[in-house]
């Protein structure tokens, strides 16, 4: 069952640039559609700069929409007016990518656990204390620490902390935004483990926004490449790690790290920097960096189709295997 569908999203920026105060268009996200099933985890990967974040925060309304459509366990959410949305809120949390920065240094674990509840209505301060001590217990915190302030805890337990804070309503979706990539490795699995229990144990669904490959693809059941604001390939996490079709795809896996010396891998070095999404290429956006680019790719914008059952490309190169039930465009 379907819990959040995007359709066409689109997060355009205004900024202006230039002595006279030329307006320019930043394209953060540029027509994406997704689906997020009940108890389901998505990753999205990418460069920095292409959009996941932005992808992230428009979903939850944090940054309203240009265009598209979000609905989310069947409801079109896309222009909910503000109290409305603060219900729907309920249902969709977020962990941010800096557990220094995200907790209120002037705040006790008690109480930035504990206003969640107090902004979305709970008044019994019993029935509070009992969600959080419980929240504290699965995420290895003890109840004696409840008083103490985010700077006397380890950046891992701060973001364990996060973690439970964004449990506290009892959410069906979370949004974690690079919630790693601050810790250490040892630190990082103790923390994704964590996150799998969790979802085991609440019925989480997941969009897990990350650039570390082989952390998508410890926690992931779908993957969702993007580049420059658009989603270029999409798949279930088997089928794109051992069979990439784009060619964005296969750079990126030959940059994740081997660990075992003995095998080789050729790695693809894109030429070029990541291309400004104010001033986009024409055609496909990938054609600047592309190692298999024709003349075609700078003209032809690639639509996002299914290339085999569940794998879905944006590249002409790419052809269409014999599908039972072809289909045009992802819904």
């Amino acid at each position: 069952m379907t819990l959040l569908e995007v359709k066409d999203l689109k997060q355009h920026f205004t900024i202006k640039k230039g002595f006279l105060g030329e307006k320019k268009i930043v394209k953060a996200v540029d027509g994406v559609s997704l689906h997020i099933e009940h108890g389901e985890t998505l990753g999205i990967v990418g460069e920095s700069g292409c959009g996941k974040s932005s992808l992230g925060r428009t979903i939850l309304q944090l940054l309203k929409p240009t265009s598209g459509e979000i609905i989310f366990n069947g409801k079109n959410i896309t222009h909910l007016p503000r109290r409305e949305m603060k219900t729907v809120r309920k249902d969709m949390q977020l962990v941010f990518q800096d557990p220094y920065a995200s907790l209120n240094p002037r705040s006790k674990i008690r109480s930035i656990l504990e206003t969640p509840l107090i902004v979305h209505g709970m008044n019994n301060k019993a029935e509070r204390m009992k969600i959080i001590e419980s929240l504290i217990d699965k995420i290895g915190i003890r109840k004696e620490q409840l008083d103490r302030y985010p700077h006397e805890f380890s950046g891992g337990q701060r973001q364990r902390i996060g973690i439970a804070r964004s449990l506290t309503l009892n959410p069906k979706l979370i949004i974690a935004d690079e919630p790693v990539s601050a810790l250490d490795v040892s630190v990082q699995s103790q923390v994704l483990n964590l996150m799998v229990d969790l979802q085991k144990e609440f019925n989480l669904s997941y969009m897990f926004i990350s650039h570390d490959l082989s952390v998508v693809q410890h926690i992931s059941d779908r993957v969702a490449v993007m580049y420059l604001g658009k989603i270029v390939e999409i798949a279930n996490v088997e089928d794109l790690y051992k069979n990439p079709l784009h060619p964005y795809t296969k750079a990126l896996l030959t940059a994740v790290p081997q660990p075992d010396p003995t095998k080789k891998r050729e790695r693809i070095i894109l030429q070029g920097d990541l291309p400004s999404p104010v001033n986009p290429p024409s055609g496909c956006p990938f054609h600047t960096r592309c190692p298999v680019a024709t003349a075609e790719c700078k003209t032809e914008v690639p639509e996002l189709r299914e290339k085999e059952m569940g794998h879905w490309a944006a590249c002409i190169h790419v052809q269409p295997a014999q599908l039972e039930k072809p289909r045009l465009i992802i819904s």
